[in-house]
């Protein structure tokens, strides 16, 4: 996607049977979700207690290294994370995991997601002498763990009261002395796995694809509103926070996760090709090829092509050495990197109908830039279909789409768009079908950024600019 839609982030846990490089396996558990966060990644190695850790500003080829890598120690347990600022500010001290020293030991913590009750949440704790370090709500979530561990038994039992109090989305990877835990909120807004190592060990990860990176084999997804603890004695599960069917961001299989992974039982893979033939079925069209925007976009083009009967073929190709253009700080140099990144290849779109198939449109101007390319390749005319409807409202659980004022649906109707892009026709998948795409998983799905209906209650302005903007004044 060509746009300024961000992702989340990814989160990545190992537990070992024995002492051994489970920073390694982490590096690539994080290799593998890249395509989550670009802004920032950290490692953090539990070394019977003593925790060690990497973290910096950059993707996880840049911010680290075999050297860096060979410094980490051995040991039995890691977390890691991938991210891009939703709550928080891009700067170092927002990169995770977040390291917190205890009274009643170290705790690490990463998480992908969004709190909606951050702001109040940081006031309470502020008011009782918290200090804070960070402009990340995953700090938050550390504060109302700590609080809780003062009293609890132990730390499961701590996320177990916070989790009582923190609010939105949240997949969590956190590491004690000897535990590796996860978690992930009642109703299941982002993704989150369990799989388990040829030694015995098990791993946590995101998404499916980080798992088949390190050899690892899946056993199943963590339940909306559970608690994973992993220790010596194995594998865990509290439930007190379950209940909920769940409702997953839909975006994460139009867009988001990677086509290889499966998430909540349903293949991603699959679940952009039934986009793609629901398009045909919503808004047909004579044309003579049918082309997909690399990466998330050829995967619905391909299931137009099957419904449609109209061939398929490849009409760009990507370099893959420039990364996703939403990383660029101004709107111009986003414009430029459509151009670096994607090249027409002329032969196939030369003086024929093309149907072009995207994933999204934000603002508008990313697509404008896609279809003068197809145009200047001698295309005779340019039909656009999107892989998900407008978005109209903001989300308030960890995708960056924060205004009205941002998004060019809700300034023009479709037709305008279409002018405004330059396409002959533009056709978005309908709300009522994106949640079809993966209608056999089991989960229920949140649509919010595309009715403007959310399945929970939400703040009346966006917490994230309320809490960022309070946060330097």
């Amino acid at each position: 996607m060509y746009n300024s839609i961000r992702e989340e982030c990814g989160v990545f846990g190992v537990y070992s049977k024995t002492p051994t490089a489970v920073a390694n396996s982490v590096f690539y558990g994080l290799y593998a979700l890249q395509h989550r966060g670009q802004e920032s990644c950290g490692i953090v190695v539990n070394d019977c207690g003593v925790f060690s850790y990497h973290k910096g500003l950059g993707l996880v080829n840049e911010v680290f290294n075999s050297e860096n890598l060979s410094k980490l120690p051995q040991g039995k347990i890691a977390i890691g994370h991938v991210r891009y600022s939703t709550t928080g500010n891009l700067t170092a001290s927002n990169a995770q995991p977040i390291v917190v020293r205890h009274v009643k030991g170290p705790m690490a913590i990463a998480h992908n997601g969004n709190l909606i009750n951050a702001l109040q949440l940081r006031r309470e704790y502020e008011l009782k002498g918290a200090i804070f370090h960070s402009t990340s709500d995953t700090e938050v979530i550390a504060y109302a763990m700590t609080e809780a561990r003062i009293t609890s038994g132990s730390i499961e039992k701590a996320l177990e009261t916070a989790m009582g109090k923190i609010r939105g989305a949240y997949s969590l990877v956190i590491m004690s002395a000897k535990k590796l835990i996860a978690a992930r909120d009642p109703d299941g807004f982002r993704p989150l796995c369990i799989g388990t190592l040829p030694d015995g060990g098990y791993v946590v990860a995101s998404e499916s694809c980080a798992l088949d990176s390190v050899g690892a084999e899946f056993l199943r997804d963590v339940l909306p509103g559970e608690i994973i603890v992993i220790n010596d004695n194995g594998l865990t599960s509290i439930r007190t926070h379950c209940g909920k069917k769940g409702t997953m961001c839909v975006f994460e299989f139009v867009y988001f996760a990677r086509p290889d992974s499966v998430i909540d039982g349903f293949s991603v893979h699959q679940a952009r090709i039934k986009a793609g033939e629901f398009l045909w079925q919503e808004h047909p069209v004579d044309a003579d090829i049918v082309i997909g925007v690399p990466d998330s976009g050829l995967d619905a083009a391909l299931g137009f092509a099957h419904a449609s009967g109209i061939p398929y073929g490849v009409g760009f190709i990507k370099n893959r050495y420039v990364g996703r253009t939403f990383i660029q700080p101004a709107q111009g140099m986003r414009e430029n990197s459509v151009r670096i990144k994607l090249n027409v290849i002329k032969k196939v779109v030369e003086g024929k109908r093309v149907v072009l198939v995207d994933d999204s449109i934000v603002r508008g101007t990313t697509s404008g830039r896609i279809v003068d390319l197809i145009r200047n390749a001698g295309a005779k005319e340019v039909h656009m279909r999107i892989s998900s409807p407008p978005f109209i409202s903001p989300c308030y659980f960890g995708t960056d789409i924060d205004s009205k004022d941002k998004l060019i649906a809700c300034k023009m109707s479709t037709s305008e768009i279409a002018k405004h892009i330059g396409a002959d026709t533009l056709g978005y998948l309908s709300a009522e079908n994106v949640v079809r795409i993966a209608e056999e998983a089991g989960t229920g799905f949140c649509r919010g950024c595309f009715t403007g209906e959310y399945p929970i209650e939400v703040p009346d302005e966006m917490p994230k600019d309320k809490f960022e903007q309070k946060l330097v004044e």
